[in-house]
């Protein structure tokens, strides 16, 4: 039997890895056709994007500067939506009722292509452009995900296209989606639901990140929610049998959560953060809030843990005479990963080569590595071979969402040490100065001659389209969030 099980597992894998060739050689055939034509296109657009570097620095630096977190980021759109009017797209302001998301569209007809740009800061880790930790706004914000860089790029990436699509050389439309607030509350959400995205026929899409890779990595949905529980007051010594505290109940539940931890699956996630547990030592506190945060590999694997965790509320609250109340703030579902796209962009990735750098970023780099502790193995610029697609092991995106209603291509550029610690000052550091603005330009080339291939080849464009039909396993997508604008309440 167990000759058979492993003969059986053999072949199972041969026929994959042999089907996976076999698509690998058709779209390689697709790319091929067009490739004479379009190498002095492609050349074209690179020199759009140098000829951009000196704005597009600018703008990410000032966005890196003024660091603004979720649904508050209004000078950073600002200055994506002043770029985008300058080289003549038209710009749609307060999509899907949130006040910082836009798009910027140019063109008419066939192909419809998006591409996404995120531009929110993360809350506490402001830092100077320098590689020894100190805060630039002490208590501030700062990009310690590179998103001052994110949008950036990618609309530059857009103006490129545009251009090309202003000359004749390409038919078709073009979109660039600003999308705020993607590091608390996921507001690509709220677009997907207002329907942005169903004209798409393709969505482009990068992050930065600590190696140059076209994504073949998929990513954890999750679910947030805050659960309020509500007690009564009394004096904590002289009378605390007349009091009902919603902090015994609050860390009862985060009792029962810890303990789930135990029966999970090993890819499965909980993280919370209490923000408000009673006021002083001598008062039973009446009132009492966190904020849950729920991560497994799959939408189903997370209902089961939101089902459970929701149990856990009650049971606290039953177990100290306390009322609660839940409300979700949103979830997001994991990314479906299009390797059909995601080969034509690895294809761009090895054309472009490496990111090189200097004596003085790759000391910069292995300082900030050895203030963190990690080994100080420099800067990776190296173009990643195509990896195979496994379980998430990272973090989760609202991109998810995007890409379960319209194929999303997508890549990461190096924009900071290898290996260091990610949403810290360790990344803000790079993401300012002269690292973080080689991986904007190396993403904006990357994505904008991807793009290139597809506004030339309407079969790779079927072929992508192909690959997300027969790779999508949700019936119907539902966005999990709640009626109206998203809001941080």
């Amino acid at each position: 039997m167990k000759k058979i099980k492993k003969f059986i597992f053999v072949f199972l894998l041969l026929a994959s890895t042999l089907g996976s060739y076999a698509q690998t050689q058709e779209i390689s055939k697709m790319i091929s056709f067009h490739e004479q034509e379009l190498k002095p296109i492609k050349k074209e657009i690179q020199a759009s994007i140098e000829s951009q570097q000196k704005n597009l620095i600018s703008i990410s630096d000032a966005i890196w500067e003024a660091a603004e977190t979720s649904l508050v980021e209004f000078t950073s759109s600002k200055l994506l939506k002043d770029y985008a009017r300058s080289n003549g797209f038209e710009v749609t302001e307060n999509v899907a009722d949130i006040p910082t998301a836009f798009m910027a569209k140019y063109g008419s007809g066939k192909p419809v292509i998006g591409i996404l740009g995120e531009f929110d800061a993360n809350a506490g880790i402001s830092q100077k452009r320098q590689p020894t930790k100190e805060p630039r706004v002490p208590g501030g914000a700062g990009h310690g995900c590179g998103h001052n860089l994110f949008g950036t790029a990618s609309l530059g990436a857009a103006v490129a296209i545009k251009e090309q699509i202003e000359k004749g050389t390409f038919k078709g439309t073009v979109i660039f989606y600003g999308t705020p607030a993607e590091e608390t509350i996921f507001a690509k959400v709220w677009m997907v639901r207002e329907g942005v995205f169903d004209q798409l026929d393709i969505c482009m899409d990068w992050h930065p990140g600590d190696s140059n890779i076209s994504g073949t990595e998929t990513s954890k949905a999750l679910v947030d929610y805050r659960v309020m529980f509500y007690g009564d007051t009394s004096h904590a010594s002289a009378d605390p049998w007349n009091g009902n505290s919603a902090v015994d109940a609050m860390e009862l539940y985060t009792t029962g959560l810890n303990y789930y931890r135990e029966h999970i699956l090993p890819t499965s996630r909980i993280h919370y953060q209490i923000e408000a547990a009673g006021d002083v030592v001598n008062v039973v506190p009446d009132y009492a809030k966190i904020w849950t945060r729920l991560r497994g590999n799959s939408v189903e694997n997370v209902n089961v843990l939101y089902e459970r965790a929701l149990n856990i509320a009650e049971a606290a609250s039953l177990m100290t005479g306390t009322k609660y109340e839940t409300k979700l703030i949103s979830g997001i579902y994991e990314i479906l990963v299009n390797r059909t796209g995601a080969q034509v962009m690895q294809n761009n990735m090895e054309t472009i080569g490496e990111i090189t750098y200097s004596e003085n970023e790759i000391k910069y780099a292995n300082t900030i590595l050895k203030e963190t502790g990690k080994p100080q193995v420099g800067i990776d610029g190296s173009v990643v071979p195509m990896q195979p697609t496994l379980a998430a092991t990272g973090g989760s995106t609202d991109v998810g969402d995007v890409s379960q209603v319209v194929p999303t291509v997508r890549m990461s550029a190096t924009i900071a040490s290898k290996g260091g610690p990610w949403h810290s000052w360790a990344v803000v550091a790079c993401s300012g100065m002269s690292i973080g603005h080689k991986g904007m330009i190396y993403a904006a080339k990357a994505l904008s001659m991807t793009m290139a291939d597809f506004y030339k080849s309407p079969k790779l464009v079927e072929a992508v389209k192909e690959d997300f039909k027969k790779n999508k396993k949700i019936k119907e997508y539902v966005p999990r969030i709640l009626p109206g604008p998203p809001s941080l309440d």
